[in-house]
């Protein structure tokens, strides 16, 4: 009877420990791991392929650029210039880059969510509308018109959107809590995924005339 005690708090203590484990990412145990791509370049440290420190140099942590505007000329009127581990390899394990928004008048960034990262963004410049929706059963709307110097949080994984409702350029710059935050914009994934899912499915969740869907799939 006893052993069976001792093995149910043993499993007990390790569903435990497991928990504790994927809840929370591991804290970097050294100063920087710039990433590199070839591991025979590389030293493997705190489970990250990291460039060996007698050949980091500045430039690994540096980027130029985010004063340039993006290009807005496109069907939703924004333009997204990410800053993340792709271009500055330093923030390999820092778990946070950074986005610049440009916003045509009129322009929007349309409602997506990042499945990695809560996101904090300053408007620079313009008014913006901006906005995120709670998850289910309540899907309650948080949304605040934004002037230059406002601020807005994000959380992580739920849809959020941003809209210039003038007639004027707006920008904004947006912090994110990963190195890679992931982008999914809920109109293109839904209606423009690869293969493209069943129509009849998505008739019947969006409740939609099913030649509406397919002419909605065209688009994206």
């Amino acid at each position: 009877m006893m052993k069976g005690v001792h093995f149910l708090a043993i499993v007990a203590l390790l569903s435990l420990a497991s928990s504790f484990v994927s809840a929370f990412d591991p804290s970097p145990l050294q100063d920087i791991c710039v990433a590199i791509d070839d591991p025979k370049s590389a030293v493997f440290v705190n489970g990250k392929f990291c460039k060996d420190l007698k050949d980091t140099k500045a430039d690994d942590f540096y980027f130029s650029g985010l004063q340039i505007p993006g290009n807005t000329d496109n069907r939703v009127g924004s333009n997204v210039t990410t800053v993340n581990v792709d271009q500055i390899p330093g923030l390999n394990t820092l778990g946070i880059s950074l986005v610049r928004i440009d916003y045509a008048p009129y322009g929007q960034n349309p409602p997506h969510i990042h499945p990695r990262a809560t996101e904090i963004l300053v408007v620079v410049e313009g008014t913006l509308l901006v906005g995120f929706v709670t998850s289910n059963p309540e899907n309650r709307l948080f949304t605040k018109v934004l002037k230059k110097g406002d601020v807005f949080v994000f959380p992580i994984g739920l849809i959020h959107f941003q809209f210039n409702a003038e007639k004027t350029n707006a920008v904004a710059f947006a912090g994110l809590s990963s190195q890679n935050a992931g982008v999914i914009t809920i109109a293109n994934a839904v209606f423009g995924s690869n293969p493209p899912i069943n129509s009849d499915v998505l008739a019947k969740a969006f409740q939609l005339d099913k030649n509406i869907i397919k002419d909605l799939q065209k688009k994206f």
